[in-house]
């Protein structure tokens, strides 16, 4: 009996659809990553765990530089426990609505397809989890709003379970009379 309920469990689990870009992506406004995050940005986010429960919250502070060939941020992270972390991605675009991007802590390459207002950009990492490191996937689902704010979704997962979100939100810094923070 505790295999056939593991079975149905593990069959409807697979059966689940994943988000695709064309069903999410909206034509306006357009989400070009090289021009939107060239200069500096700033974000706010929260990590909830996968029963809803807010176990970070975090700002960023992202100085982006596109050269014509290769779009690098230099993300500044200080979360509410006062910890710091840097991560400098290195993105480059081989085809249009393609990515590919380098960090320090990411395995491998992160790959990103865009369309329309919408990023989807997966990569796996090893995680800073107390002491230890966790190798979990993120698979970040990017929109951007009227108004120039782009939110961001990132479902965390490890053994292809979600385990918890990230939720943020970026703002130009162009788009703003003042930084709303230092770092």
């Amino acid at each position: 009996m505790k295999k056939a309920i593991a079975v149905l469990l593990m069959v409807m689990l697979s059966g689940c659809s994943q988000m695709q870009i064309d069903q999410i992506s909206q034509s306006q406004p357009a989400l070009k990553i090289e021009e939107y995050f060239n200069g500096k940005v700033y974000a706010w986010g929260i990590f909830e765990d996968r029963f809803g429960t807010i176990r970070r919250q975090f700002q960023v502070e992202i100085d982006g530089n596109w050269d014509g060939q290769r779009l690098t941020l230099d993300e500044q992270f200080l979360y509410d426990d006062g910890e710091r972390d840097q991560r400098i991605w290195e993105i480059t675009s081989s085809n249009p609505g393609r990515y590919e991007g380098r960090a320090d802590d990411v395995i491998g390459s992160a790959t990103g397809t865009s369309q329309g207002n919408a990023l989807n950009w997966q990569y796996d990492i090893d995680l800073k989890v107390g002491d230890g490191n966790w190798r979990v996937t993120f698979d970040d689902w990017m929109l951007l709003q009227q108004g120039g704010v782009l939110i961001n979704r990132a479902y965390v997962k490890k053994w292809g379970f979600t385990i918890g979100t990230v939720t943020l939100s970026f703002m130009r810094g162009d788009a703003m009379k003042e930084a709303p923070f230092s770092l």
